[in-house]
C-alpha cells in the first residue's frame, strides 16, 4: 500500500489498478501520517501493527465513525474535490503547470545559445561562464528535497508562487551582471528556486485527473520537460546573435514575469490542504472546534518530514540496486543531453561555420526524435505493458522499451561521433545522430522512470528523489569538462568514448528484466509482485470461482 504521494515524471500511470489508485488517494488526503496518534483525544488511537505508519482503509473508516471529532470530508457533487472539477478548469490547471515546467526547462539551456558573449564582456574564462549552466542544473537536484515535502504541508499553489517568484527575481542579476561571480551565484539560486514545478507538477496532475484520464495530461507534462531544454539553444542562439547575450536573460525575465502572474491565479489542488481550509471555515462559522481533518489529528512534525525527505533518497541510492543502476543509466542519458548543448556548437559552429542562430536550429533534430518517440513509442509501451501483464502486473514489464532504447543509444552516439567532427561530412549526419538520440532517450527515460515507480510504490517519492538528485548532480558536471574533452581528445574520439560507455551499460535493463524480480524479493522497500504464468493465473481464477 503506497505510503508516499506519487511525485513522478512519467507519461503514463504506474502499475496501479483502479482500486489501488482510489486507496492511494484516500491515504494522500490524510496527509503524512505518523505511527503514534497525538493525545488530543482518546477517539484517535494507535495500532501497533501499522506498516510504515499507514493504516488500512477499514481502520480509517472505523476512526471516522468514532465520536469526539467531526471528520471533515469533501461533499460529493459539490465541486469541492478537485477530481470533480469541470474539464475546462482541469485543463487550465494542467496547461498552466506545464507552462511553468517549460519555463524551468527552457531556462536551464537558453543561455547556451551564446556562451562566448558573457565570457568576453565579463573577462572570464569559458569554464567559469559554463558554471552558469552547471550551477543551475545542480539546483534541480537540491531544490526538490525541500520543495516536495513543503508542498505536502502548505499546498502546491504557495510553493509554485514562492518558487517562480524567486526564479524571476534572481534572473534579473544575471541580466545586469558586471562580473562572472554575480552571474554564477544568481544562476545557482535561480536553479534551486526553479525546481519546484519539476517535482510538483506530476502531483498536481494526479490531484485533478483520475488514473484513466491521466495519460494525455502526463504526456503533455513530460513533453515540456524533454523538449524545453532542446528549444532553449534555438531561442537563445538567435537572441544572442541579434541583440546580445544579456537579452537572453531579459527575455527569460519577461517570460518569468508572466509565469509569476500565472501562479497567482492558479487554484490549490492538494486535497488535504483544501480539507483543512474547509475545517477552518466550519470551525469559524459554527464555533465548534470538533471539526477536524484526519491530517490535522495525525500529521507528523514538519522537521520529521524534512529529515525523512533528505535522508531516505540517499539511503535508497546506497542500498537499493534498482534505484542505483536505473538512476545511473538515467544520469548518463541526462548528461548526454546537456553535453549536446556544447557539442552541437563545436560540430556546427566551429567545424562547419554555422551562425549561433543556425546552430540552435539543428536542435530541432533532437526535438523531432523526442516527438516521434512520444507519439509512437510511448503508446506502444502501454500496449506492450498491458499485453505482458494480462495475468497480473509486475514492474519488469516496463522494461521492454528501455531494452530497445538501450540498443538505439549507442547507434546514435556512434553516428554523432563519426559525422560531427568532419567538415566534409554533410551537416545532416550529426542531426541524424541527434534525432536517434532523442528517440532513444524517451524510450529509456519513460520506461526506467515507470520501472522505478512500480518497483517502489510505497516509497515512490523517495525513489524518484534519489534519481533526480543523482541525475542533476551528474548532469551539472558536464559543462565543466565537455569543451576540454572534445577539443583535447578530438571530436570523433570523445564521441567514441561516450558511445563505448553506452555499450558498456546497455545490459542494465536486460539484467533487471531477468533478475529484477529476484533482486526485489531481497529488498525491504521494493514491491514483491512476481510475474505470473498463464497456467498459474488460470488456477487462481478457478479457486476464486
Amino acid at each position: 500500500m503506497p505510503s508516499e504521494p506519487l511525485e513522478a515524471e512519467f507519461a503514463s500511470p504506474p502499475a496501479l489498478s483502479k482500486a489501488q489508485e482510489d486507496e492511494l488517494r484516500e491515504l494522500e488526503r490524510e496527509g503524512p501520517l505518523k505511527s503514534e496518534a497525538p493525545s488530543l483525544t482518546e477517539t484517535v488511537i494507535t495500532h501497533k501493527n501499522d506498516t510504515n505508519g499507514v493504516p488500512d482503509l477499514d481502520r480509517l473508516h472505523t476512526r471516522r465513525s468514532r465520536q469526539g471529532y467531526n471528520i471533515v470530508e469533501f461533499e460529493k457533487g459539490a465541486g469541492e474535490d478537485p477530481r470533480e472539477w469541470g474539464k475546462m478548469r482541469k485543463w487550465l490547471v494542467t496547461l498552466s503547470t506545464a507552462f511553468l515546467c517549460l519555463a524551468v526547462a527552457l531556462g536551464s539551456s537558453i543561455v547556451t545559445g551564446d556562451m562566448e558573449g558573457p565570457a568576453a564582456d565579463l573577462h572570464a574564462s569559458q569554464e567559469v561562464v559554463n558554471l552558469s549552466v552547471a550551477c543551475f542544473v545542480i539546483g534541480f537536484g537540491l531544490g526538490p528535497l525541500f520543495f516536495a515535502p513543503l508542498s505536502e504541508v502548505i499546498g502546491r499553489r504557495p510553493v509554485y508562487i514562492i518558487s517562480i517568484f524567486f526564479y524571476f527575481i534572481f534572473t534579473l542579476p544575471s541580466a545586469l551582471a558586471k562580473n562572472a561571480a554575480t552571474l554564477v551565484i544568481s544562476r545557482q539560486i535561480a536553479g534551486i528556486a526553479s525546481s519546484a514545478p519539476m517535482c510538483n507538477v506530476g502531483g498536481s496532475v494526479a490531484d485533478i485527473w483520475s488514473i484513466e484520464e491521466r495519460g494525455i495530461p502526463m504526456a503533455i507534462f513530460s513533453v515540456t520537460i524533454f523538449i524545453g531544454p532542446c528549444i532553449g539553444p534555438l531561442v537563445g542562439g538567435f537572441i544572442g546573435q541579434t541583440i546580445g547575450w544579456r537579452w537572453i536573460y531579459w527575455v527569460l525575465f519577461i517570460f518569468l514575469g508572466c509565469c509569476v502572474f500565472l501562479t497567482l491565479i492558479m487554484p490549490e489542488t492538494l486535497a488535504p490542504v483544501l480539507l483543512h481550509r474547509k475545517a477552518v471555515r466550519l470551525r469559524k462559522e459554527t464555533g465548534d472546534e470538533s471539526y477536524r481533518t484526519l491530517a490535522e489529528l495525525e500529521r507528523r512534525p514538519f522537521k520529521v518530514v524534512i529529515k525523512e525527505a533528505l535522508l531516505r533518497p540517499l539511503i535508497m541510492l546506497a542500498t537499493e540496486p534498482v534505484v542505483f543502476f536505473m538512476s545511473f543509466y538515467l544520469s548518463f542519458i541526462y548528461s548526454i543531453l546537456y553535453l549536446l548543448f556544447f557539442a552541437f556548437p563545436i560540430a556546427f559552429s566551429e567545424v562547419r561555420g554555422f551562425s549561433a542562430g543556425m546552430t540552435g536550429v539543428t536542435f530541432i533534430s533532437v526535438v523531432l526524435g523526442i516527438g516521434l518517440a512520444m507519439g509512437i513509442a510511448v503508446p506502444a509501451q502501454e500496449r506492450i505493458f498491458r499485453a505482458a501483464t494480462k495475468n497480473g502486473t509486475y514492474p519488469e514489464a516496463r522494461l521492454y522499451t528501455m531494452m530497445v532504447g538501450s540498443i538505439f543509444l549507442p547507434v546514435a552516439l556512434f553516428i554523432f561521433a563519426f559525422t560531427g567532427g568532419y567538415e566534409w561530412v554533410h551537416w545532416i549526419g550529426p542531426c541524424i545522430g541527434g534525432g536517434v538520440f532523442g528517440w532513444s532517450m524517451i524510450l529509456i527515460y519513460i520506461s526506467a522512470n515507470s520501472y522505478i515507480v512500480d518497483s517502489y510504490s510505497s516509497y515512490a517519492a523517495s525513489a524518484i528523489a534519489s534519481k533526480t538528485l543523482m541525475r542533476s548532480e551528474v548532469g551539472a558536471m558536464v559543462p565543466l569538462y565537455v569543451n576540454q574533452m572534445f577539443h583535447n581528445m578530438g571530436f570523433q574520439y570523445a564521441g567514441l568514448l561516450l558511445a563505448l560507455v553506452s555499450v558498456a551499460i546497455m545490459p542494465i535493463p536486460f539484467v533487471f528484466f531477468i533478475y529484477g524480480e529476484r533482486i526485489r524479493q531481497k529488498s525491504n522497500m521494493a514491491t514483491k509482485t512476481v510475474r505470473m504464468k498463464e497456467q498459474d493465473a488460470e488456477v487462481i481464477e478457478k479457486e476464486k470461482m
